[in-house]
């Protein structure tokens, strides 16, 4: 059985084309602070015509297998997680097959996993679950994280954002899984749903997406605590991992869940916490469950009280969802990056929980435990790879109209068949994969953007994913 199953090296992309949400709140005539404030959200990245999920699964995964010089015969399960359509039948793994097939790889397990942003933690499971199983050939187990989140205009527009991640898995890992710790919530609602295939943008009920999110906050971390406590004969508490991580629609949801997480602290045993914060909760104390998702008192005293911690051991983790925006599957993993990115040269023998979120609904909160871990498969070697300071400084930001130009393009071309795009790279970094053509029987086809060393100019390379 292989030991510390868990995470040996990730590697993440997002667009370099972005908005500022403060040009957007003001373009879009929205109050001032709705969205940097209201929302939390600092910036926004988004596909141009010449991107989708399947070019920047394309561009991470090459990243990933090349800088840690991994072989792609040594790869022998592919799982993706989006809930981003390009074909009712046909996955996104098999098109990233390519990589793969061009070194003779075609010996590798796994498909799509989809329900709204979980796909991605689905995916996850899976490649963990089959490295610790007696299926298990001995190859890594790679998981991409892939999706594009954009809205019709109006107030939910500023929520969206791109990127994919991959993650690949292994035993001995810097990061494993304390697959003992885990709580799931699975339950019946539409909150967030995509029912009109001919369009990309959901069907939003925001009060109730956001009470979905905290009921599964809360089920998901009593069941933790519940096994954590059979399990080590202690109860658990806030103090008993050093990082929270969570699925980021937007950032003030983010800090609502932890005070959420205090509150549940302060339930169950009232001298987990401090005799101010005892005090102040007392009063919350008899609330039903509905109402203590309705109460704004409850929400602002216990994001007061929650404050020193969460600046603590959540704020490190926020960079990235932030800067970006809300990337579905890959927004937990984006968040995850930020804070091995913030902290890796003090993670090591820290516990960080992790909380997933699909509407839907189906969300789960699990435990991992890092360790400096051996070169290549190293934290800070992890922190240099994904180089997350680099990628941001390395972005364009648009002027709204210009953006508002380009979600039109998308929407109309959206479904789309017969159809060259302007094959644009001048705002793509070298090495990352663009789409160049829809024909009339809706294929697609990709080239890479590479960079001549000798001469430092840029050319194509239509080798891979491209068809021609």
């Amino acid at each position: 059985m292989a030991k510390n199953v868990g995470i040996l090296a990730m590697d993440i992309y997002f667009p370099t084309t972005c908005i500022k949400q403060e040009v957007l709140e003001a373009h879009d005539g929205a109050s001032k602070g709705k969205y940097t404030i209201g929302l939390g959200q600092d910036c926004m990245a988004f596909c141009t015509e010449v991107e989708d999920v399947i070019s920047m699964s394309l561009t991470v995964i090459t990243s990933l297998l090349e800088k840690y010089g991994i072989d792609p015969k040594q790869i022998g399960r592919l799982e993706v997680g989006s809930e981003t359509v390009i074909d009712k039948s046909k996955s996104i793994k098999t098109f990233l097959m390519q990589i793969f097939e061009k070194s003779g790889n075609t010996d590798i397990e796994g498909v799509d996993s989809t329900n709204a942003c979980y796909g991605g933690t689905a995916a996850l499971f899976n490649c963990v679950n089959w490295v610790e199983s007696s299926s298990w050939d001995g190859r890594y187990g790679l998981v991409v994280c892939t999706d594009s989140a954009v809205y019709a205009e109006g107030p939910a527009r500023p929520t969206g954002g791109a990127a994919a991640i991959a993650i690949l898995i292994g035993p001995d890992a810097p990061i494993s899984f304390e697959s003992r710790f885990r709580g799931s919530y699975m339950a019946h609602a539409y909150d967030f749903y995509k029912p009109n295939l001919a369009s990309e943008y959901p069907v939003v009920d925001g009060k109730l997406s956001q009470t979905c999110y905290l009921v599964a906050v809360d089920s998901c971390y009593k069941q933790l605590c519940k096994k954590y406590e059979k399990l080590e004969g202690k109860q658990f508490s806030l103090s008993d991992a050093e990082y929270f991580v969570f699925h980021s629609p937007y950032n003030k949801l983010v800090q609502k869940s932890f005070a959420r997480l205090l509150y549940n602290d302060f339930l169950r045993n009232a001298s987990s916490v401090d005799e101010v914060a005892k005090e102040k909760l007392e009063p919350f104390s008899t609330l039903s469950g509905d109402e203590s998702y309705q109460s704004r008192d409850l929400e602002k005293v216990t994001q007061q009280l929650a404050k020193s911690l969460y600046d603590a051991k959540v704020q490190p983790t926020t960079l990235v969802p932030k800067q970006v925006g809300n990337m579905y599957t890959a927004s937990l993993y984006a968040a995850f990056a930020s804070l091995i990115h913030n902290k890796h040269n003090t993670l090591a023998g820290q516990r960080v929980i992790l909380f997933s979120y699909g509407s839907g609904l189906t969300a789960t909160m699990f435990s991992l435990k890092f360790q400096e871990g051996q070169h290549p498969f190293s934290l800070s070697n992890i922190a240099a790879v994904m180089d997350v300071k680099k990628k941001l400084e390395s972005r364009n930001e648009f002027l709204p109209e210009k953006f508002v130009e380009t979600m039109k393009l998308m929407e109309h071309r959206y479904g789309g068949k017969d159809f060259v795009t302007s094959k644009d790279t001048s705002l793509l970094l070298p090495g990352t994969f663009y789409l160049t053509e829809v024909d009339s029987m809706y294929r697609r086809f990709y080239a890479q953007k590479t960079k001549d060393s000798a001469t430092g100019t840029q050319c194509e390379n239509g080798s891979i994913a491209n068809g021609h």
